[in-house]
């Protein structure tokens, strides 16, 4: 199960008490106060991890407690400190402060950690206290209470190309054809539920160059509002360097204008924000196996009015594919441009 949203709640460990304590030995009259210090609470870190690939570890666990240090003892001893609780998220997780929505920290590579709560001091024990004047104190500290945190986790996928369109637009297809993805394909709207990532090669050994293209669920008019899916995976294609707006020109999705089609789907990214409406972009029109000739031409017309790259592919047959490749591998930067 693919789970990209999550909420936590942390607590710290809290501080141990101070102890109050005298000497009481043999031939050490008036031995004096020797109560030890608290221990430190643990705290609670979060840290990048390439082992998972879902916050679902969080959704079915949302409750984190560190150890409490231990109280003082006698003979000037001090507690041990708790014991630190370690939680690992998906690289690409950003951490939010629930009850602020503040952005505490995006986890964009590996091995990141930070302290998300931290953990109480421990009290002080009366040997602290001891003046010339008050010999005998009886005054100690209990530990400090560790942090308690409401956080909301957002898994945000590492990818470098995405695949956006409307549904059956032919992306869950091509992902499987040109990577090792194999997402679940068929003749119905909204097949796609979940992203899904594939890595792309290009090249031969020993100058094969890779990338990660990511296929979300398909958009329709009105996502940005709910309709469909919405825009509930669309934060998943945020961080990719390369747009890649697949559109059907054959017949067969019953809807006339593929102009209209990549004007909807491009208003729905502008709307969406973060700066999805300015990436750059490549144009693809899907099922040429079967496309529509009149179709074709006037996509690809518009495409070069806008000054954008196009091609045309058949996941079925292969047509174009290679090239395709190639010209996704130029635009994620993984292989130089000709212009370069």
């Amino acid at each position: 199960m693919f789970i990209d949203e999550a909420k936590i709640h942390v607590k710290a460990g809290d501080g141990g008490n101070g102890c109050m304590a005298f000497r009481r030995e043999k031939f050490v009259p008036r031995g004096g106060p020797s109560g030890g210090d608290g221990g430190r609470g643990g705290d609670v870190l979060m840290v990048s991890s390439q082992r998972h690939n879902t916050l679902i570890h969080f959704r079915y666990n949302p409750e984190h407690k560190a150890q409490r240090g231990e109280h003082g003892m006698g003979s000037n001893c001090t507690g041990s400190d708790g014991h630190s609780v370690v939680l690992q998220v998906p690289v690409g997780t950003s951490l939010y402060d629930q009850e602020t929505g503040e952005l505490i920290h995006d986890f964009e590579q590996p091995d990141e950690e930070i302290v998300i709560a931290k953990g109480g001091r421990g009290g002080r024990g009366n040997q602290h206290f001891a003046t010339p004047t008050h010999q005998a104190p009886r005054e100690y500290e209990l530990g400090r209470p560790g942090e308690e945190r409401f956080y909301r986790l957002e898994l945000k996928l590492l990818a470098d190309a995405g695949l956006v369109g409307y549904p059956n637009a032919g992306k869950s297809t091509l992902i499987a054809r040109i990577s090792a993805a194999r997402p679940k394909i068929a003749d119905y709207p909204f097949t796609t539920l979940e992203p899904n990532l594939g890595v792309v090669t290009v090249g031969e050994e020993p100058d094969q160059q890779s990338f990660v293209v990511a296929d979300v669920p398909g958009l329709i008019e009105g996502a940005h509002l709910g309709h469909g899916l919405g825009t509930q995976f669309l934060r998943h294609i945020e961080r990719t360097r390369l747009l890649v707006h697949l559109v059907d020109v054959s017949d067969a999705s019953g809807r006339a204008d593929p102009v209209e089609d990549f004007k909807v789907i491009s208003r729905e990214l502008a709307s969406f924000g973060n700066g999805l409406g300015e990436k750059p972009m490549i144009v693809v029109a899907t099922k040429m196996d079967v496309a529509n000739p009149a179709k074709l031409k006037k996509l690809a017309t518009h495409a070069k009015r806008r000054k954008l790259e196009f091609h045309a592919i058949s996941a079925v047959t292969g047509e174009g594919i290679e090239e395709l490749k190639w010209a996704l591998a130029r635009g994620v930067g993984v292989i130089p441009s000709p212009a370069s």
